[in-house]
């Protein structure tokens, strides 16, 4: 991920609940709160699992962004935000363990208190919690930060601010939300929004202020900004939550520096020249071919492997489904079928990594590839008549032989073609009342590795007579293009949590079809997927969630809308030898949360 910092992303609600709630007065304050069972860490706990409370202080760490950027509003749809002010600018009421499925601790919070039904939460914030300009966070920054972000931010706050009935002070420094009905993942969702100080943004349009460098309550505060070309972020000395618990080892540089390159390409050279200091690198072949020069060599640059325990998520090449070419599931399995993973993967990647089976495989929450069983099966069956082939029966991508002419795949695309109403005609074209079967494909520039896998898949879609046009086109278009869901084929990557929750709806929900910025770019309508999701927010054992977890799992790999690729069981991260990381890595490992929120500076070991 010398990628974007993605990823928000958590889960699970309750079952049977009257919409009229019964409030339990006799609810405790908590300092923490699990998704399900009790929090790992006892309250007063000294340190994160996974962070070096002794780690020294001080010192850069540059990174390298691939594209441009035009925003400090990272929390709006305009624009393309700027690195770090997301993470490290601004604070939430809690914050999450990465090293835990779905807890988090109190930062701004000191307490959160909710009922057994979940059908509330509130909060109590830290009198010591302050902004960097030294005003102190207050119950009005929260609520007005809260209802601006699920009205006026970025889509991805709407979704659950739309489930909220009511958000009242009920005391000098708590607030409370009631929700229109039980959500188990909603009380811990509403600890994880930032808190931005009301006062900066009076008379300011906030869906469309670019400009504005905000004030935060976090650890940094942004120092300079060269837009499009860098940031840099300053380690603020009187910050007021350096002592607590869920702090300690964490924070340590002095200075975040994000310097941005025209590409991927560009980006790992400007590593390999010095410019920055650490790469994260997505493939096997690269790491184990490219990493031969002389800083390598020498000792200077180290190679580090994280292991994770994540689930793959969905990488590859998404169908959009708003275009009436691929609305019909056999061309999508076609297109899929036409696809030679182990041909692509053996030239790319050395066969070294394995394949994305399914969107939550490499994990307890991934579909098995045989028939629906089970409480898997009872959550399906009423949605049998409208579920595509393989759903229930149990669904698998196709295999090669490795061999470049994938014969048995291509007869089998060839063959759903044609029962599809697609036909070849004299001079080879492949066509349907009298169109030819055309689309483009959209990449971002500079992807090198995925104009590479496209190249060799659109030689395969020539032999069944499909004319794939690619489009290469800068971030700020890509952006443009993908929000408005202006693309036929896409590259395509969403990383999957193991709480997954109310943003399944982002990412899968009928809204999606017509609402631009959303995750849905395959326009994907299933009110199966929809149940699955209601019913993994509701689930009040972890037995439950499991099988509505694989049951959606199911649903969104048979429906077949992504061409996925592969996945890395394992993080790469080379760096500078001065960059350090603690020896116990988080359960999720090198995901946001861990560099640079754990790693040190330290030239002299």
């Amino acid at each position: 991920m010398a990628r974007s910092v993605f990823f928000r992303a958590l889960s699970v609600l309750a079952l049977g609940f009257s919409p009229i709630f019964a409030q339990n007065a006799s609810a405790e304050s908590q300092d923490a709160i699990a998704m399900y069972g009790a929090p790992a860490l006892a309250p007063g706990f000294d340190h994160l699992p996974y962070a070096n409370p002794d780690a020294p202080k001080g010192g850069e760490y540059r990174f390298g962004v691939a594209g441009s950027f035009d925003s400090l509003n990272p929390w709006i749809l305009n624009g393309r935000p700027a690195q770090g002010i997301a993470n490290y600018v601004a604070e939430s009421l809690m914050g999450r363990s990465m090293d835990e499925p779905f807890t988090l601790y109190g930062v701004l919070a000191q307490s959160i208190k909710t009922d057994e039904a979940r059908s509330w939460v509130e909060f109590t914030l830290r009198p010591e919690a302050k902004f960097s300009d030294g005003n102190p966070v207050t119950i009005a920054d929260v609520m007005w930060s809260y209802e601006t972000l699920g009205t006026q931010g970025h889509p991805r706050y709407q979704n659950a601010w739309f489930k909220i009935a009511k958000m009242e002070q009920t005391g000098p420094r708590s607030v409370k939300f009631t929700f229109k009905q039980p959500d188990r993942e909603l009380a811990l969702l509403m600890g994880m929004r930032p808190v931005l100080e009301k006062a900066q943004w009076e008379g300011r349009d906030f869906a469309n202020t670019t400009n504005l460098a905000p004030i935060g309550s976090g650890p940094y505060v942004i120092e300079k900004v060269d837009q499009g070309k860098y940031i840099t972020l300053k380690r603020n000395p009187d910050y007021w939550g350096r002592n607590l618990g869920f702090n300690k080892g964490r924070n340590n540089f002095d200075t975040l520096r994000y310097d941005y390159f025209g590409d991927g390409g560009v980006v790992f050279e400007a590593f390999k020249g010095g410019a920055t200091d650490s790469y994260t690198e997505d493939s096997a072949a690269d790491w184990a071919r490219n990493y031969d020069f002389p800083a390598v060599t020498s000792g200077d640059v180290v190679k580090s492997e994280i292991p994770n325990g994540r689930p793959s998520g969905i990488k590859g090449l998404v169908m959009n489904t708003r275009n009436p070419i691929f609305a019909d599931w056999r061309v999508r399995q076609a297109l899929i079928d036409a696809f030679n993973f182990e041909f692509i993967n053996k030239t790319i990647n050395g066969g070294a990594e394995p394949r994305i089976t399914s969107y939550f495989s490499n994990s307890e929450l991934g579909m098995s590839h045989d028939a629906a069983s089970g409480k898997v099966l009872d959550l399906l069956t009423p949605f049998k008549a409208d579920l595509p082939p393989g759903v229930i029966e149990g669904y698998s991508l196709p295999q090669s032989n490795g061999s470049t002419r994938n014969r048995k795949n291509m007869r089998a695309a060839a063959k759903l073609l044609n029962e599809a109403g697609w036909k070849v005609d004299d001079s080879g074209v492949l066509r349907k009342d009298g169109q030819p079967f055309t689309f483009e494909i959209v990449l971002q520039q500079g992807a090198a590795q995925q104009q590479s896998i496209v190249d060799i898949y659109t030689q395969s879609l020539k032999r069944l007579g499909i004319d794939a046009k690619v489009t290469v086109i800068d971030d700020a278009q890509y952006t443009q293009r993908t929000n408005a869901y202006d693309f036929d084929m896409a590259w395509y990557w969403r990383a999957l949590s193991l709480s997954p929750g109310n943003e399944q709806m982002l990412y899968w929900g009928h809204q999606g079809v017509t609402e631009q910025g959303t995750r849905n770019w395959m326009g994907m309508n299933s009110p199966a997927a929809e149940a699955m999701i209601d019913t993994m927010l509701n689930a009040r054992s972890h037995e439950d969630f499991v099988a509505a977890t694989r049951a959606l799992d199911r649903i969104l790999t048979a429906g077949r809308y992504v061409i996925p690729i592969w996945y890395a069981p394992k993080d790469r991260i080379a760096h500078i030898k001065a960059l350090h990381y603690p020896d116990k890595t988080p359960l999720y490992g090198a995901w946001p949360g861990f560099a640079p929120d754990v790693w040190w500076y330290d030239d002299k070991s």
